[in-house]
């Protein structure tokens, strides 16, 4: 016999000007269990928690949490009535503590009036003992890694004592051993009689954690299984409406003569400390590591983002430095970056603008004016090209599911027709499908001579997609693998040559 719901969402509509984002979608979570929803990106599983969560207003529907209607006003009365979401998309205080990004907005005060530090301290460090969370209370958050950023979010979420939990794709920036302990976390939470929601496009994940999955396409509920009686196939079928077969595109680019060439790099106060490398031409270059290896800091110091300490840069056998994003641009660089909210987005901006925003100087039409018809041009070319599921152009790019705001970056950048593109995590957060028209574009500008260089911490990505991979440890560069005669195993000991 199945236990009554903890929660309920019944026929929830959400419209956007032009665009029915949620049609009649209903979910039910029990309490003491884990429930996984999946689509594609665009699908409408972060609008349905948006609904929840109090940040957007539904338009029809009704949610019943605990046996009470209730209809969210904003996140705070959320958080006040046992909602608690764990975002994709990090939004931090990174100039404030740890410590203050956890209780921000709830700070223990004596009389009333004065905030206790020590008390702040005192609970910090008690919700991260239970939890097993080593980060110090007083460091500043921009100074952590995505990872442990990461985990103080989760930790925050928890420390709400909350009826239902909210994860968006919490593991896109996890190594392997810090999604274990996510999992030991998740566990602890359902025997509390907890109900999660988990999203996550990572269905081995999904299978693994579930205990029921929704599946949701185009805005419309799919199905409802129990997650022991679903296949990663039938999840697939489920998401795309249609079979994929193939995981990765073949791999048909071929490798010609050395383009780029990089001696003993090494960044100025950064994990960076040496690393020596050759890029040729129609190659993709994978690196491999750990989280804190110096892999993000390879391409940040080859784009220009962090300032080189030492080392060489040979383009064609020409040196360069590359000392600013400009100057990387100017030589042929691209770089999207690891963190598309903070680093690779103007939120406020239309698509339009997202797009042409690398690009300015080709729509250059005479003085200072800018041609309106070449960047509409280019920019629908962008939506076609990368299936960029968007009402219109003129559409603020914040709206969009966090996966089509990549294939917007990806797209901005192709457009500047980069000779080295240099990709941190290009899938993170994209659903199979995506992912898979992601690996096509990346592998069709190998073919047509660009190099590319990957870091990413999906091992099978690495392998499935790559020519070579580069395994850094403790900022060396540890080992190089063919990515056709090499296993998990094999870069697993190299990453952990120098930690």
């Amino acid at each position: 016999m199945e236990q009554p719901a903890l929660l309920e969402m019944r026929n929830i509509t959400k419209e956007f000007p032009g665009v029915k984002a949620l049609d009649g979608v209903s979910l039910t979570v029990r309490p003491g269990t884990v429930h996984a929803l999946m689509g594609e990106n665009g699908a409408g599983k972060s609008t349905l928690m948006k609904c929840l969560f109090g940040i957007y207003a539904k338009n029809a529907g009704t949610i019943v949490l605990d046996g009470k209607e209730v209809d969210f006003k904003s996140s705070k009365e959320a958080l006040e009535n046992g909602v608690a979401m764990v975002h994709q998309e990090l939004n931090q205080a990174l100039t404030r503590s740890v410590m203050d990004n956890l209780w921000l907005g709830r700070y223990p005060k004596v009389a009333g009036l004065m905030v206790s530090e020590s008390v702040m301290r005192k609970r910090t460090r008690e919700i991260f003992e239970e939890l097993d969370v080593h980060v110090d209370p007083k460091a500043i958050m921009s100074t952590l890694p995505v990872s442990q950023r990461q985990m103080v979010e989760i930790a925050k979420a928890v420390s709400y004592n909350a009826k239902i939990i909210v994860f968006d794709e919490p593991t896109s920036s996890l190594t392997e051993a810090e999604v274990e302990h996510l999992f030991r976390i998740i566990n602890m939470l359902k025997e509390r009689g907890c109900g999660i929601i988990y999203i996550s496009h990572k269905m081995d994940e999904i299978l693994r954690i579930s205990d029921e999955v929704t599946i949701m396409r185009d805005g419309q509920w799919v199905a409802t299984r129990h997650a022991k009686d679903l296949t990663m196939e039938e999840i697939i079928k489920l998401m795309v409406g249609r079979e994929l077969t193939n995981r990765f595109p073949p791999k048909d680019n071929k490798p010609g003569e050395v383009i780029l060439e990089v001696e003993h790099l090494a960044g100025k106060y950064t994990r960076l400390k040496d690393a020596s490398f050759q890029l040729r031409k129609g190659e993709v270059l994978g690196i491999a590591g750990l989280d804190g290896s110096g892999r993000t800091e390879v391409l940040e110091n080859l784009f220009g983002a962090m300032t080189k300490e030492s080392g060489t840069i040979r383009l064609h056998g020409k040196e360069i430095k590359n000392k600013t994003p400009r100057e990387a641009i100017k030589n042929g660089f691209a770089l999207l970056t690891e963190e598309r909210r903070a680093t690779g987005i103007f939120g406020i901006r239309d698509i339009k603008e997202n797009t042409v925003i690398s690009n300015l100087k080709s729509y250059l039409a005479g003085g200072f004016c800018l041609s309106d018809k070449k960047m509409k041009e280019d920019t629908d070319w962008a939506i076609q090209a990368m299936h960029i599921k968007t009402p219109s152009q003129s559409t603020q790019i914040r709206s969009l599911s966090g996966g089509n705001q990549q294939k917007v970056i990806i797209g901005r950048w192709l457009l500047t027709k980069p000779e080295v593109l240099l990709l941190d995590e290009p899938t993170r957060g994209i659903d199979v499908g995506a992912k898979y028209e992601i690996y096509q574009l990346i592998l069709d500008l190998a073919k047509e001579g660009k190099g590319v260089i990957m870091v990413s911490s999906e091992m099978p990505e690495l392998l499935g997609i790559c020519d070579r991979i580069l395994v850094m440890s403790g900022g060396v560069l540890a080992g190089e693998v063919d990515a056709r005669n090499t296993s998990q195993e094999e870069i697993l000991t190299l990453a952990a040559k120098y930690v």
